[in-house]
């Protein structure tokens, strides 16, 4: 390939994966616990912007900038310079029992960005599933109610209460019984797999199976102190939900006195071109999860809720390591770079990918679908267009092509490739992204 010189593009120095990365990965195997899941060989030593180096000196475009984390880039020096000037000044003292300025600063800045205009209360942890669980015992102790309602395909993390509602892949939930009780799952619109094809008949659908089949055959909607909803399901397929779905959603919750929690893990803080995916349907949810990429890639989460809901005692939920410094002022610097210049980026860049990929159900015969926000975008590959048969095999092998070729992606859900780079691309590399896919595809189509 094509030698490109600094950090812009993919620059492959040895087959892959090189001495260095095949002796770690063979150490890793016996150290290292087996439940992690690893797409390909890469060994990461350094990043800059939305390249990784490896090991052995080989660069590679991330198109998964470490699965929707890094916002900002790997390493963008505005984050670091903040990471490096809170580090000598104060690492820790525990936002739990102590206070310090920065906490409260992000604090008041997460309260003005949230969604809604009414006053807003933030609780930090340390991860997308911590941020599930506090939402979770939040609604609890507010609503006085014992009962949840979640999504098919929806994933809200591995901790035993998060656990609880996903129902993303049977494996993460495989052998961990019973979890958490008074929990029920629904159907998720998803137009491309409705019979009718259409937003509107796949919001029907659903909305009709939460109150025809859950709130009268199953739940009483008095019973339910919540129902969580990812905006657009993250390890579901990168599938959105329709605007009109989420509003008729939101009415049936303050119609039942149910708090309605948007989980943004992954595609909030910008990723999709606005602040959250939940403003493009113009919803204003009672309580907002996010972490990822909060802090560019510092372990930080947020729970943001209505000031009224976030009614809880002293003692009644904390963590001694959530809020953390460091992470706060990372959070910091990377809150005011996406929103001086890579939301805006991220919608931009979002565009001009989607308008390379319009035509790829039709160039490519196993490319399904193609959808997205902003820099959220997925890939649904299937056997035949015609039957939509899931072809998570096709979807393997086109993921490890690219890693072959210089280009890190991802999969979603069973049988979806997902784009999600840092926000900081720009077309060169949007357009080096889109071509190496596109011969990754070719190649296993004809392959087959």
């Amino acid at each position: 390939m094509k030698r490109a010189t600094g950090w812009k593009l993919p620059r492959l120095a040895t087959k892959l994966p090189g001495p260095k990365a095949k002796k770690l990965v063979g150490r890793d195997a016996k150290f290292v616990s087996s439940s992690y899941t690893r797409s390909y060989p890469l060994v990461a030593k350094r990043g800059r912007g939305a390249v990784i180096e490896d090991v052995d000196g080989n660069r590679f475009l991330d198109f998964a900038a470490g699965i929707a984390v890094v916002a900002t880039g790997h390493c963008h020096p505005a984050v670091v310079a903040a990471i490096q000037k809170q580090a000598a000044q104060l690492i820790h003292m525990s936002g739990t029992d102590f206070y310090y300025e920065n906490m409260v600063e992000l604090a008041e800045k997460l309260a003005s960005i949230a969604p809604g205009k009414d006053a807003k209360r933030v609780y930090f942890g340390n991860s997308g599933t911590e941020a599930i669980e506090a939402a979770m015992k939040l609604a609890r102790y507010h609503t006085k109610r014992d009962k949840f309602i979640a999504f098919y395909g929806c994933f809200h993390g591995r901790t035993m209460g998060s656990l609880s509602l996903t129902a993303s892949k049977s494996v993460q939930r495989k052998g961990f019984g019973p979890l958490l009780g008074g929990v029920a799952h629904i159907p998720y619109p998803n137009p491309y797999r409705d019979p009718g094809q259409s937003e509107e008949s796949s919001t029907e659908q659903c909305l009709e199976f939460l109150e025809d089949q859950v709130f009268h055959r199953l739940t009483d909607p008095a019973d339910v102190a919540a129902i969580f909803v990812e905006p657009i399901q993250g390890e579901g397929g990168y599938v959105s939900a329709p605007a009109a779905f989420l509003r008729e959603l939101q009415r049936i919750c303050r119609k039942h006195g149910i708090l309605l929690v948007a989980d943004e893990v992954q595609c909030g803080m910008g990723r999709t071109g606005k602040w959250w995916a939940s403003d493009h349907a113009g919803i204003d949810p009672d309580i907002v999860c996010v972490a990822k990429g909060i802090a560019s890639g510092m372990p930080l989460c947020a729970t943001i809720a209505r000031a009224s809901i976030m009614n809880w005692p002293p003692g009644a939920h904390a963590s001694t390591f959530g809020g953390n410094p460091i992470c706060v002022a990372a959070s910091l610097a990377t809150i005011d770079l996406v929103e001086r210049k890579y939301m805006v980026n991220a919608r931009n860049m979002g565009e001009f990918i989607m308008e390379s990929l319009a035509d790829w159900n039709e160039r490519y015969p196993i490319v399904g679908d193609v959808r997205g926000k902003g820099l959220m975008i997925g890939i649904e590959i299937v056997r035949d267009q015609n039957t939509k048969e899931k072809a998570p095999d096709l979807r393997n092998k086109i993921v490890d092509r690219a890693f072959y070729k210089g280009l890190l992606i991802l999969g979603a859900g069973e049988n979806s490739i997902r784009l999600a780079p840092p926000l900081v691309i720009d077309e060169e590399q949007a357009e080096h992204a889109v071509r190496t896919l596109g011969q990754c595809i070719e190649e296993v189509q004809r392959s087959r």
